[in-house]
């Protein structure tokens, strides 16, 4: 099998943009996890059964930010569309099951409706769904890492471009990566587009602890997949017994950290090298990055937005944000 395949594919409104590079995601993962402090990419949670766990997360009682986030779409939405306006390009950033952005059709009435996520099967099965339900909406899948680059095919209305991402995902890039990841979207916006975001907000430190350690042991479940991930990307033999779950609140960070614990001393080989960990040592797998009202806004005013709408739950727990180019 070679090292390095690309692949660009299109299939009953599907594209596949796909560099597949073995060589260079291996270099990749070797490097994070011989750092002084190992760690992977949060983006290598997400396999297709790390999608549907997920999933699974997001019903869970502990997990707020799913049904926060709905309850506001589903209290403020008349004045969300009212903000954003009718016939949008509707570029719905991660978007898994697309079931959050289906909830907006009837409000928004996208002229286009383009889902981006990096789970190819996953998505490719969503949208298939959706364009039966939905097949007045010109729709267009795209298998895209949209976090190493946002290139855009042709495919994809350049007019009145909305650039959708709930969940509270920016919390996956550090404030600084998020500024640039925002700089990136407003250049893809065009002089007409703008963004609606989810972003969840800080708040007392048991209430995000219990959110990322479920007591069903879902979150652990989704958190030490990542290990089977590994094993098929390096050829390595990391087991899963050997590994548990660590998920907590960093306050003088204001994110939650994921971490997989060594449940024991052991050694951990792979294509081309290994590395001990001790009891007790930890691979850090994922960041949460949790702001305040007023440091988002900052952000989004540095990154080049403006005009910016937003609407909270009664507790304060959540923010979902509309904002336009400047």
């Amino acid at each position: 099998m070679p090292n390095s395949t690309s692949s660009y594919h299109s299939q009953r409104g599907f594209l596949q943009l796909a560099r597949h590079d073995a060589s260079m995601i291996a270099a990749e993962l070797r490097a994070g996890l011989l750092e002084t402090t190992p760690r992977t990419s949060a983006k290598y949670l997400y396999d297709a059964l790390g999608s549907k766990l997920f999933e699974a997360i997001c019903e869970l009682p502990e997990y707020y930010p799913t049904r926060t986030e709905s309850a506001i779409f589903a209290r403020h939405l008349p004045a969300i569309a009212a903000a954003i306006g009718t016939g949008a390009t509707l570029i719905d950033l991660g978007a898994g099951n697309c079931a959050k952005a289906a909830k907006l059709f009837a409000a928004l009435q996208p002229a286009q409706y383009v889902p981006v996520d990096i789970s190819v099967e996953f998505l490719r099965d969503a949208v298939g769904f959706l364009q039966q339900r939905f097949p007045q909406i010109d729709m267009f899948g795209l298998g895209l890492d949209f976090s190493a680059a946002l290139d855009l095919p042709p495919q994809v209305r350049r007019a009145q471009r909305l650039f959708f991402y709930p969940g509270s995902s920016i919390g996956n890039f550090s404030p600084e990566e998020a500024l640039v990841f925002l700089r990136h979207l407003r250049d893809s916006c065009g002089s007409d587009g703008g963004l609606l975001i989810g972003v969840d907000l800080v708040k007392d430190h048991t209430v995000l602890d219990a959110a990322y350690d479920d007591a069903l042991g879902v979150t652990a479940a989704f958190n030490r997949n990542v290990l089977l991930h590994l094993n098929r990307l390096l050829e390595a033999d990391f087991a899963l017994a050997d590994w548990q779950h660590r998920g907590f609140f960093n306050a003088q960070h204001s994110r939650i950290e994921m971490h997989l614990e060594a449940r024991r001393a052991l050694t951990v080989q792979w294509r081309g090298g290994q590395r001990s960990f001790a009891e007790g040592e930890r691979i850090h797998t994922e960041n949460s990055y949790k702001y305040t009202e007023h440091s988002f806004k900052d952000l989004l005013l540095q990154a080049g937005f403006g005009e910016l709408s937003t609407w909270t739950d009664e507790q304060g727990w959540f923010l979902v944000c509309h904002a336009r180019v400047m």
